[in-house]
């Protein structure tokens, strides 16, 4: 979790970044910036001293610029080049916090390119599905996770699961959050990607666990009535679960609203006790 100087920081990147991919030609364009900033993550993640350099708000901005243009204009294309300029400008609350928002603004370019060729959705639902998947696989879960494993042998292992089932940016995110987990837990990092997809499109995700399967007339008139209640659009990712027993668990963000026939036993249970 990114410390609110950071968050704050972020966000105006963010906006700066749709800002430049909806002003060049073709979306396309912006798939650079995602390239050029995946390959600088992997970079500082290495260079303690030039990411600390970097995300220090004692050091001159120009000087920055300076530093990054020696180290890397030769190897760094003008668009994430600028990205990178842009970010480093910014108050950050600790260098970590900094290559993260970079890896999130990877993400975001990778998106923004799925977005215009129509992919976005499929996006969307593969990473909701696989977070899924490790949270009902605990081996699997195991082994993505083994930092004694080495790096390709753990993205030779993904690429093997599911290549031929999602796209290649798709597989790319997996990977990334996979062979750099920056602390967070894979299930959080895949829900984290996954809610930024549906964020671009200007859409909350409803988190809706069931104790039966729901099907897609049913998960239409869940997410419109969600959406009423929030007043803006909701994407509705659903987990069975039968221990819920009856009715639905619904989050949305830091929200949750549980309906579930377990929820009010235990209500009815905590009653009785007082």
């Amino acid at each position: 979790m990114l410390a609110a100087a950071s968050r704050g920081a972020l966000a105006a990147a963010r906006t700066r970044l749709t800002e430049l991919a909806a002003g060049l030609p073709e979306a396309a364009g912006v798939g650079g910036v995602a390239n050029g900033l995946f390959a600088v993550v992997r970079l500082l993640d290495g260079a303690g001293q030039l990411r600390r350099t970097l995300a220090d708000p004692t050091t001159d901005a120009q000087a920055k610029n300076d530093l990054l243009d020696n180290l890397l204009g030769s190897q760094l294309d003008p668009l994430p080049m600028q990205v990178l300029k842009d970010v480093v400008a910014q108050r950050w609350s600790g260098a970590r916090d900094m290559v993260d928002a970079l890896e999130v603004l990877a993400v975001q370019a990778r998106f923004l390119v799925a977005q215009s060729d129509g992919t976005l959705d499929e996006i969307e639902d593969a990473l909701f599905r696989f977070a899924r998947i490790i949270t009902r696989e605990p081996e699997l879960r195991a082994a993505l996770t083994d930092t004694q494993v080495p790096v390709d042998r753990r993205r030779q292992l993904v690429t093997g699961l599911i290549s031929d089932r999602v796209g290649a940016a798709t597989l790319e995110v997996i990977e990334q959050v996979i062979t750099t987990p920056r602390g967070r837990t894979l299930e959080a990092s895949l829900e984290e990607y996954a809610t930024l997809a549906a964020s671009i499109r200007s859409r909350s995700v409803a988190t809706v666990t069931s104790a039966v399967a729901l099907d897609d007339e049913q998960q239409t008139r869940l997410a419109a009535a969600i959406g009423r209640s929030l007043g803006r659009a909701v994407q509705v990712q659903v987990e069975v679960d039968p221990k819920v027993v009856g009715g639905l668990v619904v989050r949305v963000g830091d929200e949750v609203i549980d309906g579930s026939t377990l929820h009010r036993l235990r209500e009815a249970r905590r009653a009785l006790a007082s």
